[in-house]
């Protein structure tokens, strides 16, 4: 995978890494002096870390992408997919402190992704599976390999699920009402599964959890009270959980 294919303006034709570095450290000084006569601006607080950000990802994000540096043996273990490779680089990413990667999944051929369940069930699912189990796999495998699941919460999931009744010849229509959302490591029990569909499939009957109570959950297993996160508009304060979530100890180490 060629870094520069994956994040635009990666390299400086004009200027060395010697000279961006001055420049990086002249509009810091010139926007420090200007935050001090303002006393508290959180816009330009927000712009010269942006701006430190952009420098250090300059330099950063092509050893990042950069999978080749990885053994044959790693590359591997993920496979060839595009998905395989996004989750090997999702591993190196983690290892290096950044702390939310989200993946979306797409393959050529179903550009809709998993919404093509409504017409091919079996051969646009299978497709996406294929391509996308071996490297889930060895990536959960690989950050336990490297003490890193322990602290890195990784949670796979879509809209919604599939419905048991019969869309067309070979599709299923969405269903909200009962689906799966599994998430390892970062203090989650290993080999259990919680709640229960009825006996059809189709929806949540045994320990239900609003999509509330997952949020609440993440967001717990991040270290952050959901109800605390607020922000005020309208003269409200307004949260990710609405007036609704809990958190679900009992899928908790």
């Amino acid at each position: 995978m060629k870094p520069d294919a994956v994040m635009r303006n990666l390299k400086n034709s004009q200027l060395s890494r010697a000279e961006q570095r001055k420049q990086a450290d002249l509009l810091t000084k010139l926007n420090k002096m200007h935050l001090e006569r303002r006393e508290r601006d959180k816009g330009l607080e927000a712009g010269i870390e942006a701006m430190e950000m952009a420098f250090r990802m300059q330099f950063s994000v092509p050893d990042v992408f950069d999978i080749q540096k990885e053994s044959e043996a790693t590359r591997n273990l993920y496979g060839n997919s595009e998905y395989a490779k996004g989750c090997l680089i999702a591993r190196r990413l983690v290892e290096r402190g950044v702390r939310c990667v989200q993946l979306s999944h797409s393959i050529s051929g179903y550009d809709i992704a998993w919404d093509t369940g409504h017409g091919d069930i079996p051969g646009g699912h299978k497709a996406l599976a294929d391509a996308c189990d071996q490297g889930i796999a060895a990536l959960i495998k690989d950050l336990k390999s490297r003490g890193l699941l322990d602290e890195t919460l990784v949670v796979w999931g879509g809209e919604f699920g599939r419905a048991p009744t019969s869309e067309g010849k070979k599709g299923r229509d969405h269903d909200h009402y009962g689906y799966t959302v599994w998430m390892a490591g970062g203090g989650i029990k290993g080999g259990m599964s919680y709640g229960a569909t009825d006996e059809f499939g189709l929806t949540a009957v045994d320990k239900r959890v609003h999509v509330h109570d997952l949020q609440a959950t993440i967001l717990h297993l991040m270290g952050l009270d959901h109800e605390k996160l607020t922000y005020r508009y309208s003269g409200r304060d307004y949260r990710l959980t609405d007036v609704h979530g809990h958190v679900i100890q009992d899928i908790m180490t």
